[in-house]
């Protein structure tokens, strides 16, 4: 696949993956896990998947005699140890739960199970990741930009985000925090908060969903600055001077990453 492909599954991972561990909740929660979404996961990382009985596995490593499984279930436990020795665990038939050794195995698996839940999630996610490859050069980064800038010439607003998103997750930017956000605009930029507390949002670039413009604040504002704030405002109805607008905008982004990978 090209660069391009690969930033876009990393995207798309990383966002299952968040809403995975959304759905989780923080450790002690007994949340039920969102299997569809755990599902279409682990499909988008190729894992192959066996059923065995009642069970869904994913063979994230190794074979059916010595590998790594997960179970897709409520507790998403990774095993290490055969598919066989996971069936006795977690779906033995009754000649097996009539053994002594079985039933001690039904009774305990911490001597298998290697992560549970949002460990396993993120396990997963980094697994994933790191099949992907994220080398880029000069000429990846212009066809981010030349497919940007084609996209707002034809006022395709799916093509603008998609280009947009990409050279976001390059840059590190954020979705704008609530005090920064403009209606019917998709705002976002470079976040950063410093020791005493404060923090400082910058570069922004806005696109306005409805009027298809693209516009760009270079300097970085606080998010207790209200002049300034009301200034990223004005900018984004035309009323003030953006530092970069339309085509320039990708442009810059693509100077950004430049100067800060190449």
């Amino acid at each position: 696949m090209s660069f391009k492909e690969n930033l876009l599954k990393k995207i798309q991972i990383d966002k299952m993956a968040e809403n995975l561990l959304g759905s989780i909740g923080p450790p002690g929660a007994t949340r039920r896990v969102d299997q569809g979404i755990m599902r279409r996961f682990l499909e988008a990382c190729s894992y192959p998947v066996r059923k065995e009985r009642d069970l869904e596995l994913y063979i994230l490593s190794g074979d059916i005699k010595m590998g790594r499984f997960l179970v897709l279930d409520n507790d998403l436990a990774i095993y290490k140890t055969s598919v066989k020795d996971i069936l006795i665990r977690k779906s033995p038939t009754i000649k097996e739960m009539i053994s002594i050794r079985n039933a001690v195995k039904i009774l305990r698996d911490s001597d298998v199970v290697i992560s549970k839940k949002a460990e396993s999630v993120k396990t997963i996610r980094k697994e994933c990741i790191g099949k992907l490859d994220l080398s880029f050069d000069r000429s990846d980064l212009d066809t981010i930009a030349k497919d940007g800038v084609a996209a707002l010439e034809r006022k395709d607003r799916d093509g603008v985000l998609e280009s947009l998103s990409l050279f976001a997750e390059l840059l590190e930017y954020t979705i704008a925090p609530r005090i920064f956000q403009i209606s019917n605009h998709h705002v976002f930029g470079l976040l950063t908060k410093e020791e005493n507390g404060r923090t400082f949002f910058g570069p922004i670039v806005i696109y306005g969903l409805i009027n298809n413009q693209l516009k760009l604040v270079e300097e970085p504002m606080g998010s207790f600055d209200k002049e300034k704030i009301e200034f990223l405002n004005q900018v984004a109805i035309g009323k003030e001077k953006a530092s970069g607008d339309g085509p320039d905008v990708f442009r810059y982004l693509k100077e950004m990453v430049l100067r800060k990978e190449l």
